[in-house]
């Protein structure tokens, strides 16, 4: 991975005296008055907590403030600068067990949807083989299961490396037993496209429910699909086992 320097220029921040907070305070200290002043609205102060906490080397301030950056939240949008600090992140690692663990996943995640697309105007240029490989890290030693979604997706592009079906579909499985909406359609799709057509619909049907608003245009294109060319009887067996499913809690 890049190697990319890491630091702040901004100006100092004016604490709530009364709070006994000051950007000589310790990183903890200043990273739970970030927190607080983010809660309450006060972005300007969070982002001015958080950059002083993130430069006595506090992953969570380093974390919150990447996120704040990526979405432009506070702050003026700005992915390199959001890459370059979850990049900070993963590079210096974490301990196995230690609490820090969340904050070092969810950078390995940011980082290979960085690399997977690039950023316009910065040294970061699209490495769909690095984004693969930083997927396939927090999918098999942490389980998460947006990386083993986005890991399924790539194999079963052939995105980042070679295409492997058999692979795609066990990464999408594991994400689906978690309840991951889209690998649940995706693999559903897989198992149709092999002619497990009840179950394959079920999935797609299940996911298409579960699906939050963003991903409900791309999911309802391939059920519709796919139960455009099922059997009627076949449909109407997915139906019920997709209703069966929801009603159980199933995935």
């Amino acid at each position: 991975m890049m190697v990319l320097t890491f630091g702040f220029a901004g100006s100092a921040m004016a604490f709530d005296p009364d709070a006994g907070v000051n950007e000589k305070s310790g990183p903890l200290v200043l990273f739970k008055f970030g927190f607080s002043a983010y809660k309450k609205g006060k972005k300007d102060d969070a982002v001015e907590a958080y950059r002083h906490a993130a430069e006595q080397g506090h992953p969570g301030a380093r974390w919150a403030l990447a996120n704040m950056y990526a979405a432009g939240d506070g702050v003026v949008e700005n992915d390199y600068e959001a890459f370059k600090i979850y990049d900070r992140i993963a590079r210096e690692g974490v301990e196995p067990g230690s609490s820090e663990t969340g904050y070092f996943v969810n950078a390995l995640v940011s980082l290979a949807s960085y690399y997977r697309r690039g950023i316009p105007d910065s040294p970061v240029k699209a490495d769909p083989a690095q984004a693969r490989q930083l997927y396939f890290q927090a999918a098999s030693a942490f389980g998460i299961p947006e990386a083993q979604f986005q890991l399924g997706r790539m194999m079963l592009l052939g995105e980042g490396g070679n295409s492997n079906l058999r692979q795609a579909k066990k990464w999408l499985n594991r994400a689906r037993q978690s309840g991951h909406p889209g690998a649940s359609a995706l693999f559903g799709d897989a198992i149709f496209q092999e002619g497990h057509t009840v179950r394959g619909l079920a999935y797609m049907t299940v996911a298409l429910e579960r699906a939050p608003a963003a991903d409900r245009g791309w999911i309802r294109d391939m059920q519709e699909q796919a139960f455009s060319v099922a059997e009627e009887a076949d449909r109407r067996t997915a139906i019920a086992l997709a209703e069966d499913m929801l009603t159980k809690g199933k995935n």
